[in-house]
């Protein structure tokens, strides 16, 4: 990494751009984030920057910790998906069956540039400013664990972003409120009695009962929930494996849900509940449900989405906001666990550039992160911190 005491800008876009291609080229999934960790350690050291070890993988540094100014937070996720990938890019990923399908590598370069310039311009920082490599946000609840281990300690207010190819380069959502949504998912066990396929009188059919419990929980959101409310629940998954004349004694239900008001989650999973278990019965069968809580509704405080909406103007231009993006999306992050701690924004900035694959949704195999989103990004938290710019060029 880069060793001048004020190292030009475009050496440092240059360089985090190669640690994107190599983070990308060696993904590891939540919680086996090794090698990224020690990468990402390996450069801060480099620059003298101060770290340590936060949640296992995830590591924190902060810098001017003396300034008297406030204490913001800016955070990355490192961890990548179990997919195998089909970009076809020349840095595509090397381990079988995984691959950074949602952008993380580059929201580990794009905070490493951040880390760099501040760094350089240190004694100019008017507060601390705290930089979190947070592990396992893809469903390991990283977050969680990285305030466990005190990464907000002493943070007045936290700042974060996902890159979004649904929205076009130099556009952005940041709201007052919720801007990503709730979620949980839902294991379903029905419970027959299987049988000869030519006798299904004697039997007590769980595969029926399977498609009708499916059946009704597509019903929940249209009819009884308030249409005001936005909500999904999705049934993704039928298992029942049995041969072609056997109806088995079991079939398996899997789904999930995703909910823009965290105070809805009772009410959701009480109706997931009450209408497998009432299907179930009119066929004769059990059910058992499995509710698995995820993250809760990502919600910007209101202060906090100003300023970071003022960072977004000063960088992509007064037509910077992406009208026709209706937030909240129905995606969860776990981001959402700072913002329940202390005040703090969140932003969804557009990464379809027309390019290649500049389309491709977020845990695709087709999906590869926008190089461009780097520089444009990092000068968005240098103006959170209220750091030096770069000089245009």
């Amino acid at each position: 990494m880069l060793q001048s005491q004020k190292p030009e800008w475009e050496d440092i876009v240059r360089s985090v751009v190669d640690l994107r291609h190599s983070l990308h080229r060696r993904p590891e999934l939540p919680w086996a984030e090794v090698t990224t960790a020690d990468t990402i350690r390996t450069h801060l050291t480099a620059a003298n920057i101060s770290w340590r070890d936060c949640a296992g993988t995830g590591t924190v540094a902060t810098l001017a910790a003396n300034a008297s100014g406030r204490h913001i937070a800016l955070r990355c996720d490192i961890d990548a998906l179990p997919l195998s990938e089909k970009s076809g890019v020349a840095w595509t990923s090397e381990v079988d069956g995984c691959m950074h399908a949602c952008g993380h590598d580059g929201h580990t370069a794009t905070l490493m540039a951040t880390a760099l310039w501040l760094k350089s311009h240190e004694d100019a920082l008017p507060g601390p400013v705290t930089l979190l490599f947070q592990p396992a946000e893809e469903g390991g609840h990283g977050a969680r664990e990285m305030i466990k281990d005190g990464a907000l300690s002493g943070v007045d207010m936290i700042f974060g972003w996902h890159n979004w190819p649904a929205i076009a380069f130099g556009k952005a959502v940041c709201p007052d409120g919720a801007v990503m949504s709730a979620n949980g998912t839902f294991g379903i066990t029905v419970q027959g009695q299987g049988g000869h396929a030519s006798q299904p009188e004697i039997c007590r059919d769980p595969v029926l009962a399977a498609a009708a419990i499916t059946l009704a929980l597509q019903q929940i959101v249209a009819r009884r929930l308030p249409p005001q409310q936005s909500a999904v629940l999705s049934v993704t998954s039928i298992l029942a494996p049995s041969g072609d004349t056997v109806i088995p004694d079991t079939a398996q239900i899997g789904g999930s849900f995703r909910l823009s008001d965290n105070r809805l989650r009772k009410t959701m999973e009480d109706l997931i509940i009450q209408t497998a278990q009432d299907t179930a019965r009119t066929y004769g069968v059990t059910a058992d449900i499995d509710m698995r809580p995820r993250y809760g509704a990502t919600v910007n405080n209101a202060g906090a989405a100003a300023t970071m909406r003022r960072a977004l103007a000063e960088e992509f231009g007064q037509g910077w906001k992406s009208d026709d993006t209706l937030v909240p999306i129905m995606a969860s992050e776990d981001f959402s666990y700072y913002l329940d701690e202390i005040p703090g924004a969140y932003a969804l900035i557009g990464a379809d550039n027309g390019g290649r694959h500049g389309d491709a949704p977020c845990h695709s195999a087709l999906y590869d992160f926008n190089d461009a989103l780097i520089p444009a990004v990092a000068r968005v938290y240098l103006r959170l911190a209220a750091a030096p710019l770069p000089k245009e060029r």
